[in-house]
């Protein structure tokens, strides 16, 4: 069963959601949110459901903001002030951490992942730019990573389609026809379900080849 704690952080409380491993745990795959929305996201309420089955352990985290009940996300550097400040709680498990989250959250993952000491890292909907401007890349921050790196990306992503991505040292699932927090059209060639599918399929793949 999930339970809940409250961390303390320089950037305020966080509050992490614990999913644990059904049997024995061999990773722990540490899960933000992005600036626009909570844990409740579809993406990350399919990954903590499906992971525990596989052997890794499923932290979900609420930055300090949202737990504050706040509807805007501070600045970058605010953000990772948050995550460094969870990253203790997840290392006392003792397992090795995927750092990982979605949009905002994965931008926080790549740009810690190296001082933090992350095994790996999930970007679900890398902002790889703002819509509509491409010339603002945030690539480096993808690239920058230095870790075994996997991005699911929605095929309809204005915030950067698989298509734009730069070549580099990392794996990118596509979810064909979606859109920033993965929903499809209805008329689409695949379900709702079918895209969640797509997503758990991947990092469970991925996850199991890495080394624990």
């Amino acid at each position: 069963m999930p339970r809940s704690e409250i961390v303390g952080t320089d950037a305020g409380d966080a509050r992490i959601t614990w999913h644990p491993a059904e049997k024995k745990a061999r990773l722990l795959l540490a899960l933000s949110h992005g600036a626009g929305g909570g844990i409740e996201a579809r993406d990350l309420r399919a990954i903590a459901a499906a992971l525990p089955a596989h052997g890794v352990s499923v932290a979900l985290v609420e930055q300090p903001w949202r737990v504050a009940g706040k509807k805007l996300a501070p600045a970058p550097k605010t953000l990772d002030v948050g995550w460094r400040g969870v990253w203790p709680a997840l290392e006392e498990k003792g397992l090795p951490v995927i750092s990982g989250g979605r949009s905002a959250g994965a931008r926080v993952a790549c740009r810690t992942a190296t001082e933090l000491g992350s095994a790996a890292v999930l970007a679900l909907s890398f902002p790889l730019h703002p819509p509509g401007k491409p010339e603002k890349s945030r690539a480096d921050e993808l690239l920058g990573a230095g870790v075994p790196t996997l991005v699911v990306q929605g095929g309809n992503d204005p915030f950067g389609k698989p298509a734009e991505f730069p070549g580099g040292r990392y794996e990118l699932v596509e979810v064909p026809y979606g859109d920033h927090g993965f929903a499809v059209p209805k008329k689409a060639e695949l379900t709702q379900d079918e895209a969640v599918a797509i997503v758990t399929d991947g990092v469970t793949r991925w996850a199991g080849m890495l080394d624990a």
